[in-house]
């Protein structure tokens, strides 16, 4: 059997037995505060494999406007900075964005703002009406600082764009810029990008989303792009897409990480450029080898809805697992080459650790662990053997009562010595 009949036979599998991965609308209608929080699709259904029909529009428009929610968790009494160990904390500046506005903050380790980025979505795109709907135009997703005070600021599954230290718009790249991104030290960004498809090898009557793994020069102009999809699809690995959904977000990959090389003796297909994928909906992380379009090594783990997975010096990997602890979260060390579990992070009861979406962890040049716990609005540094050092809590509240903490999603950690002559420099 030829690969592409192989890849025909496992989505026709999908088609058959998959269970749909978005909620219906109308469930969201009437509630301030619905269960979970849910992707946005790319705002324009630019790839469509044919003419839709006005269900199938019906359906792209929903996918436009499911996005993730300013707050979810019931907010905690104290906020702010209520840790710092400054003995055992690595010490350094932190950045962050916030669910509550479309910006990002950079602060010292005592919780002192230093400087704030902030521009909104219809002054970006001021003729994205429609767009300006779905709640993921209301914050940035991630962000990226640059030595000069520059930003990279992802509105997600909308766009990217860059701005000037005093958040003046440099340039924009709309390709449904998602989730995260990577700079090299050349100036390449590695962004995941997304478009609203109709396949009709997975469903030919309703879109999905498919994946892209896209690389932009300096000033934003793309120079190249890759299907998860497709280098899923053509691999060896194509059986560990027969659980997933026949519609919708159908890998939400949520992560990229280039590889340096530094597994490459044990695990050749960590070589250096190749990236690092986590897919959450399958719970799959996976090493794309971007020359090949292909997926060279996938692994299923005993990890549930990760985020986040970095490389870490040792060859281990640091993964936030959002759902693998019993349905609660937990920060794990995994070792590639033998599939053991290093290290863990987690409380007892589990419930004192939990993100069911977002999340992100980070080990410290010290080796302490930087985990953002995003539902609950707080990061922690902790150290090997589970101390809190630092700790913070967004101060940010959303609902009608103030009653929900704003999401916090994702902590940087940026070195003491990070260059700040732009911050003083006026």
């Amino acid at each position: 059997m030829t690969a592409a009949s192989r890849f025909a036979a496992v989505l026709v599998a999908v088609a058959l037995a998959a269970a749909p991965a978005v909620r219906d609308a109308a469930a969201l209608e009437g509630s301030e505060v619905p269960e979970g929080r849910w992707r946005a699709a790319e705002p324009r259904a630019k790839s469509l494999h044919r003419e839709l029909t006005e269900e199938q529009l019906r359906d792209v428009e929903r996918l436009r406007s499911i996005g993730y929610l300013t707050g979810s968790q019931p907010a905690p009494l104290v906020t702010g900075l209520t840790v710092h160990d400054a003995s055992r904390a690595y010490r350094g500046l932190n950045l962050y964005t916030s669910g509550h506005f479309p910006g990002a903050v950079l602060m010292d380790m005592d919780g002192n703002v230093l400087h704030m980025w902030e521009r909104s979505f219809l002054d970006i795109w001021p003729d994205r009406y429609a767009d300006f709907d779905s709640e993921n135009a209301q914050y940035w997703r991630f962000v990226h600082l640059f030595d000069n005070g520059d930003v990279l600021a992802v509105f997600e599954g909308l766009g990217l764009v860059k701005l000037d230290r005093d958040s003046r718009v440099i340039w924009t790249h709309t390709g449904g810029d998602h989730h995260d991104l990577k700079v090299t030290e050349d100036g390449l960004i590695y962004v995941l990008t997304r478009e609203v498809v109709i396949d009709p090898r997975i469903n030919a009557d309703e879109p999905i989303l498919e994946d892209h793994v896209t690389i932009l020069d300096s000033d934003g102009r793309e120079l190249r792009s890759v299907s998860v999809l497709s280098a899923m699809g053509n691999s060896s690995y194509l059986h560990l897409m027969a659980g997933m959904s026949a519609k919708g977000d159908i890998f939400h990959t949520n992560a990229i990480e280039i590889l340096d090389g530094r597994l490459a003796d044990e695990l050749p297909a960590f070589k250096a450029g190749s990236v690092l994928l986590s897919l959450r909906t399958l719970s799959l992380l996976v090493v794309l080898d971007l020359d090949a379009g292909l997926a060279t090594w996938v692994c299923k783990g005993a990890w549930r809805k990760q985020h986040d997975p970095s490389v870490l010096d040792n060859g281990n990997i640091l993964i936030f697992d959002n759902n693998g602890n019993n349905d609660r979260s937990r920060v794990i060390e995994f070792n590639p080459v033998t599939d053991r579990i290093e290290w863990v992070y987690q409380t007892v009861p589990a419930d004192g650790f939990y993100s069911q979406m977002c999340g992100a962890a980070t080990r410290l040049p010290n080796g302490n662990t930087l985990a953002t716990e995003s539902d609950r609005g707080r990061a922690i540094e902790v150290t090997p053997d589970g101390d809190t050092v630092w700790e913070y809590l967004n101060p940010k509240r959303a609902g009608d009562r103030g009653e929900l903490v704003a999401t916090l999603f994702e902590m940087i950690r940026l070195p003491a010595d990070f260059p700040l002559d732009w911050l003083y420099d006026r």
